[in-house]
């Protein structure tokens, strides 16, 4: 991880080209991350993405001029784009004579910086651990030595082994921990819904406007900032509608191209907010000209964490830096599934709350419908087949 005494310091960058054609490669976000981890880059030097040499990654002329462009800046940390082995990882500290750390390492410090709450920097922690424990395969020379004595194992355990059993302890236990607040999580959810409570979760890539979006809707705090994971801890609040009715709205974490699995699997509970929500609005950076291929990554990862199946509403924010008109999309059964609005000017955002509204009563009318008796007549047999038939899952696709 990169340590706070270095979070200043002047990195070097490496990003790697991607060859298919299909999907653009999106420089810029390694530099936002690079900078919300509080680091300068010294230089950016980019390689295409052929064939993967096993023990550094790059070909053995690439390394070499990347060890020139060290030498030349002097950088302290090198970070790489794409995931490293702990063997590429090793080497290429070796040659190029400073840190060298890939893309989650990068995120989860940047996720270890911004956690807030305890419950956030326990996941963090365990994200952490994990990602460390796949690093002390045959990582460093100095955890093979052996050890032994009181308290240990046994005579022959190897520093490596001994790490590695103490790394398991601590996983265990935050393990136990995040079980606990997952408990209380899910009390709250029962709770909210026994009050007849409408979830609502915002979803959607980072900095992609949520946590503006949240504040503007709930007249909350919640930081906000033109940066990539400003925001890491759920927020929940009440959001009133016309006549009393109110729904409870979530600011979740924001999702990244290929969101480390370690991450996913640590950030279960803040994710359940999504996974159990009624509705899912998902907040998309419209004037991002990678904006398609954002939405695409954050269904996957919706896929991934089994949220495909939830209701959804694509908020296209931001319109006011593309001088777009707000608006709304209707699918073919006369619901809206596309708005078209701006959290920091607050155009459209009416349109949006009009259609959480039309959700909310969709939904209350098949309870409704489906707690009514068997027997209820031939004309409400009518009104069921089409209550049926509209909550048909099927959506005009946008690509």
């Amino acid at each position: 991880m990169i340590e706070r005494s270095e979070a200043s310091s002047s990195v070097g960058l490496v990003t790697i080209l991607e060859i298919d054609k299909n999907r653009l490669t999106d420089t810029e976000e390694m530099i936002s991350l690079v900078r919300s981890a509080g680091c300068c880059i010294e230089f950016l030097f980019k390689s295409k993405k052929t064939k993967v040499n096993s023990s550094l990654f790059l070909s053995r002329g690439k390394a070499s001029e990347l060890q020139i462009y060290c030498k030349k800046s002097r950088v302290e940390l090198v970070i790489f784009s794409e995931p490293l082995s702990p063997i590429q990882q090793r080497n290429l500290t070796l040659l190029l004579g400073c840190r060298v750390i890939d893309r989650v390492a990068l995120i989860l410090d940047i996720f270890a910086n911004r956690a807030r709450t305890k419950e956030g920097k326990l996941q963090v922690e365990l994200a952490q651990l994990k990602y460390l424990s796949t690093r002390l395969v045959r990582g460093w020379t100095h955890l093979e030595r052996q050890r032994g004595g009181i308290g240990l194992r046994g005579p022959g355990e190897t520093q490596l082994e001994t790490d590695r059993r103490l790394i398991g302890k601590k996983v265990r236990r935050l393990n136990d921990q995040l079980l606990r607040f997952s408990n209380q999580c899910r009390n709250r959810r029962k709770s909210r819904k026994k009050s007849g409570a409408y979830n609502v979760s915002l979803i959607g890539y980072t900095n992609s406007g949520k946590s503006t979006l949240f504040n503007v809707f709930t007249k909350a705090d919640v930081y906000a900032a033109n940066q990539l994971f400003a925001t890491l801890d759920t927020t929940t609040r009440r959001v009133f509608l016309e006549n009393q009715n109110y729904f409870v709205l979530s600011d979740t974490v924001g999702f990244i191209k290929d969101l480390p699995h370690t991450l996913i699997e640590s950030f279960k509970a803040t994710l359940s907010e999504a996974i159990n929500a009624d509705l899912l609005i998902h907040v998309v950076d419209r004037s991002d000209s990678l904006w398609e291929q954002k939405f695409q990554d954050v269904i996957h990862v919706l896929n991934e964490v089994g949220a495909q199946k939830i209701p959804r509403v694509n908020m296209f924010n931001k319109i006011d830096l593309i001088k777009e008109e707000p608006g709304v999309r209707r699918d073919q059964y006369g619901r809206i599934v596309d708005v078209f609005g701006s959290a920091e000017t607050k155009v459209g955002l009416e349109l949006l709350k009009k259609a959480i509204s039309e959700q909310k009563h969709f939904l209350e009318r098949c309870d409704y419908v489906a707690n009514k008796p068997a027997n209820y007549g031939s004309a409400e047999e009518d009104v069921d087949d089409r209550f049926e038939e509209n909550y048909s899952t099927k959506r005009e696709s946008l690509f």
